[in-house]
Protein backbone atom coordinates (compact mmCIF):
# COMPACT_ATOMS: atom_id res chain seq x y z
CA UNK A 1 0.00 0.00 0.00
CA UNK A 2 1.05 3.59 -0.84
CA UNK A 3 1.57 6.15 1.57
CA UNK A 4 0.45 9.76 0.32
CA UNK A 5 3.11 12.40 1.29
CA UNK A 6 2.59 15.51 2.96
CA UNK A 7 2.77 17.44 -0.04
CA UNK A 8 0.16 15.17 -2.30
CA UNK A 9 -2.38 15.62 1.34
CA UNK A 10 -2.47 19.02 0.65
CA UNK A 11 -2.75 19.23 -2.65
CA UNK A 12 -5.81 16.95 -2.29
CA UNK A 13 -7.04 19.19 0.15
CA UNK A 14 -6.46 22.44 -0.66
CA UNK A 15 -8.60 21.18 -4.46
CA UNK A 16 -11.28 19.91 -1.89
CA UNK A 17 -11.48 22.95 -0.23
CA UNK A 18 -11.69 24.87 -3.67
CA UNK A 19 -14.00 23.10 -4.85
CA UNK A 20 -16.54 22.73 -1.77
CA UNK A 21 -16.41 26.78 -1.87
CA UNK A 22 -16.99 27.34 -5.65
CA UNK A 23 -20.09 29.49 -6.42
CA UNK A 24 -22.79 29.56 -8.54
CA UNK A 25 -21.92 30.65 -11.81
CA UNK A 26 -23.65 33.56 -14.27
CA UNK A 27 -23.33 34.01 -17.67
CA UNK A 28 -24.21 37.12 -19.15
CA UNK A 29 -24.68 37.38 -22.93
CA UNK A 30 -23.99 41.06 -24.24
CA UNK A 31 -24.07 42.90 -27.53
CA UNK A 32 -20.40 42.67 -26.90
CA UNK A 33 -19.64 39.56 -26.03
CA UNK A 34 -20.10 36.95 -23.04
CA UNK A 35 -18.82 37.55 -18.99
CA UNK A 36 -18.96 34.24 -17.03
CA UNK A 37 -18.97 35.44 -12.81
CA UNK A 38 -18.68 33.12 -10.04
CA UNK A 39 -20.35 34.07 -7.17
CA UNK A 40 -18.86 33.80 -3.45
CA UNK A 41 -21.99 32.57 -1.63
CA UNK A 42 -19.85 31.84 1.25
CA UNK A 43 -18.45 35.58 2.09
CA UNK A 44 -21.49 37.40 0.50
CA UNK A 45 -24.95 34.91 1.36
CA UNK A 46 -26.82 38.27 0.79
CA UNK A 47 -25.63 40.04 -1.59
CA UNK A 48 -25.47 36.62 -3.79
CA UNK A 49 -28.90 36.16 -3.06
CA UNK A 50 -30.05 39.73 -4.24
CA UNK A 51 -28.20 39.20 -7.22
CA UNK A 52 -29.59 35.63 -8.16
CA UNK A 53 -33.07 37.36 -7.47
CA UNK A 54 -32.32 39.31 -10.64
CA UNK A 55 -30.88 36.43 -12.61
CA UNK A 56 -33.72 34.04 -11.67
CA UNK A 57 -36.62 36.57 -12.61
CA UNK A 58 -35.07 37.63 -16.18
CA UNK A 59 -34.96 41.25 -14.70
CA UNK A 60 -31.09 42.05 -15.85
CA UNK A 61 -32.09 40.75 -19.67
CA UNK A 62 -33.01 44.17 -21.90
CA UNK A 63 -30.80 46.24 -18.65
CA UNK A 64 -27.43 47.81 -20.29
CA UNK A 65 -23.95 48.84 -19.05
CA UNK A 66 -25.23 52.47 -18.06
CA UNK A 67 -21.37 54.01 -16.76
CA UNK A 68 -18.04 52.96 -18.41
CA UNK A 69 -14.89 54.89 -16.66
CA UNK A 70 -11.58 53.49 -18.18
CA UNK A 71 -9.17 51.90 -15.90
CA UNK A 72 -11.77 52.04 -13.30
CA UNK A 73 -15.21 50.09 -13.29
CA UNK A 74 -17.90 49.56 -16.09
CA UNK A 75 -21.72 49.56 -14.20
CA UNK A 76 -25.08 47.74 -15.29
CA UNK A 77 -27.99 46.40 -14.67
CA UNK A 78 -30.15 49.19 -13.23
CA UNK A 79 -31.42 51.19 -16.59
CA UNK A 80 -32.90 49.97 -19.91
CA UNK A 81 -31.22 50.78 -23.40
CA UNK A 82 -33.47 54.12 -23.11
CA UNK A 83 -32.26 55.17 -19.87
CA UNK A 84 -35.46 54.18 -18.00
CA UNK A 85 -34.42 53.40 -14.61
CA UNK A 86 -35.89 49.39 -13.91
CA UNK A 87 -37.88 48.10 -10.36
CA UNK A 88 -36.57 46.69 -7.38
CA UNK A 89 -36.53 44.67 -4.86
CA UNK A 90 -35.75 46.30 -1.42
CA UNK A 91 -32.24 47.82 -0.47
CA UNK A 92 -30.22 44.91 1.02
CA UNK A 93 -27.31 45.34 3.99
CA UNK A 94 -24.37 45.70 2.89
CA UNK A 95 -21.50 42.98 3.16
CA UNK A 96 -18.30 44.85 2.13
CA UNK A 97 -16.42 44.02 5.41
CA UNK A 98 -16.19 40.16 4.04
CA UNK A 99 -12.87 40.06 3.34
CA UNK A 100 -13.04 40.26 -0.58
CA UNK A 101 -11.28 43.07 -2.45
CA UNK A 102 -12.20 45.27 -5.25
CA UNK A 103 -9.21 43.98 -7.25
CA UNK A 104 -9.22 43.76 -10.93
CA UNK A 105 -12.38 41.63 -12.35
CA UNK A 106 -14.57 41.13 -9.54
CA UNK A 107 -18.09 42.05 -8.90
CA UNK A 108 -19.48 44.30 -6.50
CA UNK A 109 -23.00 45.91 -5.80
CA UNK A 110 -23.77 49.73 -6.57
CA UNK A 111 -25.31 52.03 -4.45
CA UNK A 112 -25.42 55.59 -2.90
CA UNK A 113 -23.78 57.44 -0.15
CA UNK A 114 -26.19 54.97 2.00
CA UNK A 115 -23.97 51.87 2.72
CA UNK A 116 -27.12 49.49 2.63
CA UNK A 117 -28.66 50.89 -0.40
CA UNK A 118 -27.74 48.61 -3.22
CA UNK A 119 -30.57 47.05 -5.11
CA UNK A 120 -29.63 45.95 -8.52
CA UNK A 121 -26.86 47.69 -9.79
CA UNK A 122 -23.67 46.12 -9.80
CA UNK A 123 -19.83 47.29 -11.03
CA UNK A 124 -17.01 44.85 -12.39
CA UNK A 125 -13.75 46.23 -11.33
CA UNK A 126 -11.43 46.97 -14.56
CA UNK A 127 -8.50 47.84 -12.12
CA UNK A 128 -7.56 47.17 -8.47
CA UNK A 129 -10.04 50.07 -6.47
CA UNK A 130 -8.43 49.63 -3.18
CA UNK A 131 -10.70 53.03 -1.95
CA UNK A 132 -13.49 50.92 -2.45
CA UNK A 133 -12.44 48.25 0.14
CA UNK A 134 -13.84 47.85 3.91
CA UNK A 135 -11.09 48.48 5.75
CA UNK A 136 -9.40 51.10 3.63
CA UNK A 137 -12.50 53.65 3.41
CA UNK A 138 -15.56 52.09 5.61
CA UNK A 139 -18.72 51.61 4.75
CA UNK A 140 -16.48 50.29 0.88
CA UNK A 141 -18.46 48.11 -1.60
CA UNK A 142 -19.52 44.51 -1.66
CA UNK A 143 -17.51 42.35 -4.08
CA UNK A 144 -19.48 39.11 -4.09
CA UNK A 145 -17.87 37.44 -7.09
CA UNK A 146 -15.33 37.55 -9.48
CA UNK A 147 -15.23 37.07 -13.66
CA UNK A 148 -13.90 33.83 -14.44
CA UNK A 149 -14.13 34.10 -18.55
CA UNK A 150 -15.03 37.34 -20.54
CA UNK A 151 -13.27 39.56 -18.91
CA UNK A 152 -11.76 40.88 -22.39
CA UNK A 153 -15.46 41.92 -23.09
CA UNK A 154 -15.58 44.33 -20.12
CA UNK A 155 -12.45 45.40 -20.82
CA UNK A 156 -13.67 46.32 -24.33
CA UNK A 157 -16.46 48.41 -23.02
CA UNK A 158 -13.83 50.76 -21.67
CA UNK A 159 -12.99 51.41 -25.47
CA UNK A 160 -15.86 52.84 -26.61
CA UNK A 161 -17.02 56.62 -26.49
CA UNK A 162 -19.02 57.58 -23.60
CA UNK A 163 -21.99 60.89 -23.56
CA UNK A 164 -23.61 62.57 -20.35
CA UNK A 165 -27.57 62.68 -20.51
CA UNK A 166 -29.16 65.20 -17.97
CA UNK A 167 -27.09 64.31 -14.77
CA UNK A 168 -25.56 61.06 -16.09
CA UNK A 169 -22.31 60.69 -17.28
CA UNK A 170 -20.00 57.94 -18.62
CA UNK A 171 -22.81 56.57 -20.88
CA UNK A 172 -21.92 54.36 -23.80
CA UNK A 173 -22.65 56.02 -26.69
CA UNK A 174 -23.83 52.60 -28.23
CA UNK A 175 -25.71 50.98 -25.25
CA UNK A 176 -23.85 47.52 -24.60
CA UNK A 177 -27.32 45.45 -23.62
CA UNK A 178 -27.45 42.33 -21.22
CA UNK A 179 -29.49 39.91 -23.70
CA UNK A 180 -29.29 36.79 -21.48
CA UNK A 181 -28.71 35.96 -18.52
CA UNK A 182 -27.31 32.04 -17.39
CA UNK A 183 -27.44 30.34 -14.41
CA UNK A 184 -24.46 27.61 -14.73
CA UNK A 185 -24.77 23.94 -13.59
Amino acid sequence: MLKPTMKAIFATMALLSSLAYAGPKVAFETTLGTITIELDEEKAPNTVANFLKYVNDGSYVGSQFHRVIPGFMAQGGGFDAKMNRLPTYDAIKNEANNGLRNNTATIAMARTQDPHSATRQFFINLNDNDFLNYDVQPPGYAVFGKVTDGFSVVQEMATKPTKSQGRMRDIPVEPIIITKTTLLP
